[in-house]
């Protein structure tokens, strides 16, 4: 009778996923169609003229070097930084959680200015770098810089719950018997951690491929040179040249796509060990 009482009527549900199914298909499915049909109203020739443009193949090029240089690192440090915060006792705990979402409460483009404020030639750095002819920004090392300042938490915050969740048992009892900090960590706590490891690393390739704020302020929208697709994107419309900009949106649209079914298949295949985390 109770679990009766507790049941939404049948009339409610209905609506309820009516406005969840038609949200999703007029903000999510509609937009994505869109994309893609713009991009082959002229053909597939047309399609691959403007993704084939010199520019263009520069842009996708520079993308996929960012996100080659920065998922490793976020992956690294996010680990590190999850190992720290739940298997150690120290003072600034709090504080170091609060500045892992540091990026996701404050604007992309407040963080490429202060990258500015930094680098730039007249910031802190600017005249020293200058000098010794180390470029950072409106260079890739600038972008790089970016895109990892905004995916940092990515992998970090994937990580900790679960790790907070399973605790630190069974690396005392490794460690008990002998087990040494890198063997440790290879045998009992990668293997605990893995799937939401690489959970983490595929939402920060996702956010790194895609990012457009911070690496428009520090990129300098050099054609051929510091454009990532999202920038070229940008310049394409902004020409008026709109069957290339989806052109090359479309490329941006399948690699969501892609990241949006492998996330699908971590959590058809490993959705009890990724849930744990979250439930935490």
């Amino acid at each position: 009778m109770a679990d009766r009482a507790l049941e939404e009527p049948l009339w409610l549900r209905v609506l309820l996923i009516v406005l969840a199914v038609g949200l999703m298909a007029a903000l999510v499915l509609l937009p994505l169609a869109v994309v893609m049909v713009e991009a082959l109203a002229q053909g597939v020739q047309a399609w691959w003229a403007a993704v084939d443009e010199p520019d263009t193949r520069a842009a996708i090029w520079l993308t996929l070097t960012v996100a080659a240089i920065a998922v490793p690192l976020n992956a690294v440090f996010g680990l590190a930084t999850a190992w720290a915060v739940t298997k150690f006792e120290f003072r600034g705990k709090r504080l170091l959680l609060a500045l892992i979402d540091l990026p996701f409460a404050i604007s992309p483009v407040v963080s490429g200015l202060v990258l500015v404020l930094l680098f730039g030639a007249h910031g802190w750095f600017g005249a020293w770098l200058q000098a010794h002819d180390i470029p950072i920004l409106f260079a890739t090392p600038g972008i790089v810089l970016a895109t990892v300042f905004v995916t940092f938490p990515f992998v970090a915050r994937e990580l900790i719950p679960l790790m907070q969740a399973q605790g630190r048992d069974e690396e005392e009892a490794a460690a008990s018997l002998g087990a040494g900090g890198f063997r440790l960590f290879w045998r009992v706590t990668l293997p605990n951690i893995q799937w939401a490891l690489l959970y983490g690393v595929l939402l920060c390739n996702a956010r790194a491929m895609g990012e457009f704020g911070a690496v428009s302020v520090v990129s300098g929208h050099i054609r051929g040179l510091t454009n990532t697709l999202p920038l070229q994107v940008e310049i394409l419309h902004g020409e008026f040249q709109f069957q290339a900009a989806f052109a090359v949106a479309s490329l941006l649209t399948l690699l969501a796509l892609v990241t949006l079914v492998a996330k699908a298949w971590l959590e058809h295949r490993h959705g009890d060990a990724l849930a744990a985390g979250a439930r935490h």
